[in-house]
């Protein structure tokens, strides 16, 4: 049975953002995969299929929705995650499966065949959806990642900084790859994700009643500026 965890984001500005990263220091541990004080680097291709019912269903508000993407770490080719991600109202669930820089390169040349010899449903369910509605890559999107986490119901608070796009290009290891911030300073997003329940004493220092919670998405933030710029 897939696991469901609670998702909940916020808008935040810098201030914001400072004090509670000072208070979340002292209790809680920073992401492992930080590599310097402002985190780390993700990167992550997006495929939507020829009539764009991702993004539409998100705007629409519909409860069961998904997303596939392709995602990287630091700019590096060392770990590459396809990845499913399902939403069921403010529950989220994430499928993940590693894919070699090779079968990346055959998914960006049409040559999906090599997923139906996996043995993962994601990688099957992701050939269906390629193959039945000729599913495709839209767009880039980049941001900076800093990570704390809390063992007990896996509690993982994000501050997701400079979020960012391409407007001519979804080569994901293209390292001269031409972005543009779409979430202008001061703003940030702050992610709250749980399984059960959320610790008491981590509420408290988030005090999440004081923030602005909306129904954000990275990928439709970024695909909405791409459309706006096209239209221009």
């Amino acid at each position: 049975m897939k696991k469901l965890r609670h998702e909940l984001k916020f808008y935040i500005n810098v201030s914001e953002y400072n004090i509670l990263r000072e208070k979340l220091q002292t209790i809680l541990q920073r992401d492992h995969n930080a590599i310097d004080e402002e985190g780390y680097h993700i990167r992550s291709l997006y495929f939507d299929n020829c009539v764009d019912n991702d993004l539409f269903e998100k705007t629409y508000g519909i409860y069961k929705r998904k997303k596939f993407r392709i995602r990287i770490y630091n700019y590096s080719d060392k770990i590459i995650k396809l990845e499913k991600k399902s939403r069921y109202g403010e529950y989220v669930c994430k499928e993940s499966l590693k894919l070699t820089k090779n079968e990346f390169d055959k998914l960006l040349g049409w040559d999906y065949d090599f997923l139906r010899s996996k043995e993962s449903t994601l990688a099957k369910d992701f050939y269906l959806y390629l193959r039945s509605e000729h599913m495709s890559p839209k767009v880039i999107v980049d941001y900076v990642r800093e990570a704390y986490i809390e063992h007990i119901e896996d509690v993982r608070i994000t501050f997701d900084k400079y979020l960012s796009t391409s407007n001519n290009s979804t080569d994901l290891f293209n390292p001269d790859l031409v972005t543009y911030e779409v979430l202008k300073y001061p703003l940030m997003i702050m992610e709250v994700k749980y399984n059960s329940y959320l610790p008491d004493y981590i509420r408290d220092i988030l005090q999440l009643d004081s923030h602005h919670r909306s129904a954000i998405s990275k990928y439709v933030i970024c695909r909405e500026n791409r459309i706006q710029y096209y239209h221009q």
